[in-house]
């Protein structure tokens, strides 16, 4: 994609339904590998120039007399008196947003039955019109949120001819979809009076059937979240569109979290609270001057047809279920006057299969039932015509119960099984010098293919376990993952796996499908009985322990890497040996799994016998070999930045530039610093940065073979799916320095709780984390327990919020990580849109950083971090990376300033070591 070609004009305008008619234009659907005009006037055949700073861009969506075709007739017929179904087919068509899966879990749960999602260029017209005219597969459509302009065919894809050939459909657009009604009819898309992106407004509305049921005007509760650089011109509306809600273009209000109570509802979005504080600038309500507001809703005159520009689905929206509720009503009203019961109650019956899950797309592989067709529409024939449903018969679900094969995944034949061992020394933990004591004791003579999953900050129960192990026993191995050239540059390119057994072998193979299919493979090759592991407090009974880099985004639906990682892009241990041990209640446990066919108790007595051996003195006597730190001397060398303040200010600046023209609404920049070093002491260093920098989340990994220690004393969870298969998410945005004095921390932590900035920088990638947990969990599971919460930290304080839900039962583990992955406080959102930006900006690959740290059990499993506060020794050099979230309300100065913050503590651990 030529990403300079993608920038928006300042200005965009369509001639007025006067000048213009309606043709069957289908070149809309192409993908041209370059932005052009994309309307041309009655008389004009050739297309404009593009022109970002000075464009007018005519429609090419011409005007006609609309022929009502065989199909057309078929599904509309006689008018009689019929009952309102039990659920609403929707057809969702997703403008590559990062949104779109909070509108599917809304959808799923006010319809009665999840919608079919596809993306805005997976069908042609022809295609479309099928479903909706010969099979009558669908009740309404949905047209996304998406990055980008109505007026760019690559954006919006198939939904401006929608618009203009489904006048007989009901129609809700949201955001992006919204400006393409208007677009489409003529009106112009100008920018907005300012970038809104994760802030709140109150809207005033008309009381048309859309807002039924909803208050309207200023201090009436009906406040919604805006995500928008772009806005329908109000001056250019045409008569056929009818405004029917607004906001004052100065109206925005921050969010102040209600502390320690679950705020959403089942569907995960507002319901009217007291949440909201106004801001010091004025409000617009009920009289504001027609001049000084911005279009939030509008609907056609005769058309079933309605569009939002702000976010219903976002969890800070009030009122937002209720809109969608509101559009099923008017779709419900809309058949009751136009089909026959006969049709519909036939329809009905046929087509219901199309509404479970497994129907939707999802990016990649997500669903296998579905990435094993050649395309969508063979997909959809099948389900349509009742060839595919869920698993549910109960002679097969017994089956595969009794496997422990999870729900739609079908027993394979070369299935492992797995025994578990353990042992459990009551309140030990403490006696033998805690996680350091033991891992120093234990690991610490040798550290080569060791690791611990440290729990090193443990207050205020934000962790409990800590995991540790090394080179363990018969089903011991490490795995090295390096994409290809080829995958670096291009979608599916593979790469090179390199496996080392017990005995030090190695055998490396091309993975064609990717490090995450191999994965899931393994993981699903595994037999275990869950007796096992009853009564372990804990979720990891071993498995694979390591890292995925950032770059295995390739594997996520991200089209290339631009710069290849230095380091593998995956590495991981299979630990079959390992301690556990419970911070809260002081416990010790030593695990040890093997296979059916073997007996392995030597293990679990040697580390028995070991642990208790560390009780008393012999704990500081392991600990003498790893010297206290010198203090930094004036001349030791610092880290040097890839990017100076200079560029990373001008970085900055470049995205604002995005941001303004509607390519993203926020941009996670990153900088790299590095650093040459001699003799490190790497395990002194981590256990420094331990000290000095503790947190939940971090972790020591040290693979000899590739001359690579990870340090990561990391604060935020990527994700973590438990026994109970709850999935759990705790991103991290918006951070500020601890104060020198209690009075000025206190004042600090209030100032960052209080910043309008840093809550939409949350609050964007709140729904976010949420549309990536919605794509993998159960309809109406996917709620936000916590938002906008500070937690301290050693040198700083961070805002944190909870986002959780339950996972489907088709979904794998690995399936969920490649939903979520990268986490999206290290991208920004539209997630697809923004890395491919970043990609374009940042001049080096970020490798580990920015990736996860940790583990995936045997019986699937998993928790896993995000790789932050990190240093990476690798081939004679130390690497930190840093950066923080471009939102509109970023200064470049102070964005700058953030990014050094977050190297303070990582970079003066090695500094101290060096």
């Amino acid at each position: 994609m030529n990403l300079a070609l993608r920038l928006l004009p300042s200005e965009l305008t369509c001639p007025t339904s006067e000048d213009i008619q309606y043709a069957n234009v289908n070149f809309l659907l192409s993908k041209p590998s370059v932005r052009v005009a994309c309307f041309i006037k009655k008389d004009d055949v050739q297309p404009l120039n593009c022109d970002r700073k000075n464009v007018t861009i005519s429609c090419q969506l011409m005007h006609s007399h609309l022929e009502e075709s065989s199909k057309r007739k078929k599904r509309l017929q006689v008018p009689l008196p019929l009952q309102k179904l039990d659920f609403v087919r929707t057809l969702l068509i997703d403008n590559y947003d990062s949104y779109t899966y909070n509108i599917y879990q809304e959808l799923s749960v006010v319809n009665g039955v999840p919608p079919v999602v596809i993306q805005n260029d997976d069908w042609t017209w022809e295609e479309l019109s099928h479903y909706l005219y010969e099979e009558n597969a669908f009740d309404n459509i949905v047209i996304s949120p998406g990055p980008g302009s109505p007026a760019c065919p690559q954006d919006i894809g198939i939904c401006l001819q929608l618009l203009h050939k489904c006048w007989d459909i009901p129609v809700l657009g949201v955001c992006l979809g919204h400006q393409a009604l208007g677009y489409v009819h003529g009106a112009h898309i100008v920018h907005a009076p300012e970038p809104i992106h994760g802030r709140l407004s109150e809207v005033e509305h008309s009381g048309c059937e859309l807002f039924h049921g909803i208050p309207s005007g200023r201090n009436s509760g009906f406040k919604v979240v805006r995500y928008h650089s772009l806005v329908i011109d109000s001056e250019s509306l045409p008569e056929v569109l009818i405004p029917i809600a607004w906001t004052s273009s100065s109206n925005t209000l921050p969010f102040v979290g209600a502390k320690d109570h679950n705020i959403s509802n089942a569907l995960g979005t507002q319901t009217e609270q007291n949440v909201f504080v106004d801001s010091c600038s004025p409000k617009a309500g009920n009289g504001t001057p027609r001049s000084s507001r911005v279009l939030m809703g509008i609907k056609h005159c005769t058309r079933p047809h309605y569009g939002v520009q702000f976010h219903p689905e976002s969890v800070a929206t009030c009122h937002g279920s209720q809109i969608f509720k509101n559009f099923r009503d008017i779709t419900n009203e809309y058949w009751l006057r136009y089909k026959s019961s006969q049709s519909r109650e036939k329809r009905a019956h046929s087509y219901a299969h199309m509404q479970v899950p497994s129907a939707s797309r999802h990016c990649g592989d997500l669903h296998r039932s579905i990435s094993s067709e050649t395309s969508t529409v063979d997909q959809l024939n099948k389900v349509v015509n009742g060839h595919r449903h869920m698993v549910d018969d109960n002679a097969e679900k017994t089956h595969l119960e009794k496997c422990n094969v999870p729900n739609g995944h079908h027993a394979r034949t070369d299935r492992k099984c797995l025994k578990l061992k353990w042992r459990k020394c009551t309140h030990l933990a403490s006696q033998v010098g805690g996680a350091k004591g033991i891992f120093c004791g234990l690991f610490g003579h040798e550290t080569e293919n060791t690791f611990w999953l440290d729990s090193s900050s443990t207050e205020k129960g934000r962790a409990r376990f800590s995991f540790m192990g090394g080179k363990g026993g018969s089903l011991w191995k490490h795995l090295t993952f390096r994409l290809s050239d080829q995958s670096d540059r291009c979608l599916k390119g593979g790469g090179y796996l390199s496996m080392e057994n017990c005995q030090g072998s190695t055998e490396t193979r091309f993975l064609e499908e990717g490090f995450f299919d191999f994965l899931n493979k393994e993981l699903q090759s595994y037999h275990y009985d869950e007796k096992d592991y009853e009564g372990l407090p804990f979720d990891f009974h071993g498995g694979y322990v390591g890292y995925i880099g950032y770059n295995l985004k390739s594997e996520c639906c991200v089209t290339s890497n631009r710069n290849k990682s230095k380091t593998p892009d995956a590495c991981f241990f299979f630990a079959d040996n390992l301690i556990a041990i419970d911070h809260k209640n002081d416990n010790v446990y030593i695990l040890a799994i093997h296979e059916e066919s073997s007996s392995m108790t030597q293990w679990l007595d040697d580390a028995e016998e070991k642990l208790l051996n560390l009780y008393g003195s012999e704990i500081m006597g392991s600990e003498k070999q790893y010297p206290h730190p010198l203090t930094c001397s004036s001349q030791k060398v610092g880290f040097a930045a890839d990017k100076s303040r200079e560029q990373y200010i001008k970085d900055v600046k470049r995205c604002l530039e995005y941001i303004k023209d509607g390519e993203s609404y926020e941009l996670c920049l990153t900088n790299q610093m590095r650093k040459p070093i001699e003799n490190l002491d790497s395990l002194g260093l981590y256990l420094h940065l331990r000290e000095r920098n503790p947190a939940p989340y971090a972790a020591w990994l040290n693979f000899p073979k590739e001359d690579l220690c990870i340090c990561c004393s990391s604060p935020e969870r990527f994700l973590q799916l438990d026994r109970n298969d709850i999935l759990e998410a705790k991103p991290i945005k918006g951070t500020i320095a601890r104060g020198a004095t209690a009075e000025e921390d206190e004042r600090l932590k209030l100032k960052l709780q209080l910043s309008e900035k840093d809550q939409a920088e949350n609050l964007m990638i709140v729904d976010l984390l949420r549309n990536d947990l919605g794509r993998v969990c159960d309809p109406g599971s996917v709620h936000v327990p916590r938002l906008m919460d500070v937690e301290s930290y050693a040198t700083v304080h961070t805002m944190v919020s909870t986002i959780r839900g339950k996972k489907r039962s088709d979904a794998s583990a690995v399936d969920c990580v490649k939903a979520a992955f990268p986490g999206g406080s290290m991208t920004g959102a539209p997630k697809l849109r923004s890395m491919e930006l970043l990609d374009s900006i940042e001049s080096c690959s970020r490798g580990i950083y920015s990736g996860c740290i940790g583990f995936f059990s045997y019986n699937e499993t998993f928790d896993l971090n995000i790789v932050i506060r990190t240093v990476i020794i690798h081939d004679g050099e130390a690497s930190i990376g840093a950066g923080g979230a471009i939102v509109s309300l970023s200064n470049p100065e102070d964005e700058y300033k953030e990014m050094i913050l977050k190297t303070k503590a990582p970079a003066k651990a090695v500094l101290d070591f060096e």
